[in-house]
């Protein structure tokens, strides 16, 4: 014991090389700390980013079903008016290619769907429904530019007559200032005038239905 004091009373000045040494040594280990914690906090950061990149945005979601509900909009405009269907037959006829086509890009949209905007959260998820309504949007487009164009040329002279008779019946089926039994005549006769040439949905029979007048036959066939 007495030799280690002998030493320290010799040596006593090793004691601010130590202690400077043991100074920086502590200060090391606390940056190297704060350096680990920090990576750690970036990680953590990066990791959120990633999670939510791989979100997918209610509101974006939202403005894509209103997109959609748009196009549904447009479509129906064809399925609930026999009038306008007359004028453009080829939105109803499934023998048209360009028609199954935009049918068919309906129904794939129509199963991206989700019911509420909070139901679609992957990013994955949102672009499939994206890429589902840009085509139905577009096929729609490309079927309506050509059903403009062709009109009721594909049908025959005869043919085009019957559907001008038709148009004109349900003109007369639709005036309020006919009588019950005057509109409920032309709405059967229009129906039989376009029996064999256009497939009338049964929406568009419904409505068309509900338009005329309560008197008619709420039977879908005609007479």
């Amino acid at each position: 014991m007495s030799s280690f004091m002998e030493f320290l009373s010799d040596k006593w000045w090793m004691v601010f090389p130590l202690m400077a040494f043991a100074g920086r040594w502590a200060g090391g280990w606390r940056r190297a700390a704060e350096r680990r914690h920090r990576r750690r906090v970036e990680l953590l950061k990066l990791k959120n980013q990633a999670m939510e990149s791989g979100k997918a945005s209610a509101a974006d979601v939202q403005a894509l079903m209103a997109t959609h509900d748009a196009t549904n909009r447009r479509w129906l405009e064809y399925e609930l008016d026999v009038a306008k269907l007359i004028d453009f037959p080829l939105m109803t006829d499934v023998r048209e290619p360009l028609t199954v086509a935009f049918l068919r890009a309906k129904r794939d949209a129509d199963g991206q769907r989700p019911v509420t905007p909070g139901d679609l959260q992957s990013a994955a998820g949102m672009e499939a429904y994206r890429q589902a309504v840009n085509a139905y949007a577009v096929a729609l487009d490309v079927a309506e530019r050509e059903a403009r164009r062709i009109r009721d040329s594909k049908f025959s002279g005869p043919e085009r007559e019957r559907l001008a008779t038709a148009r004109q019946l349900l003109m007369l089926a639709e005036n309020h200032a006919a009588t019950p039994a005057e509109r409920q005549a032309a709405y059967k006769r229009a129906r039989r005038e376009l029996d064999g040439l256009i497939v009338l949905p049964d929406v568009a029979l419904a409505a068309l239905e509900g338009k005329i007048a309560q008197e008619l036959d709420a039977g879908r066939s005609p007479a």
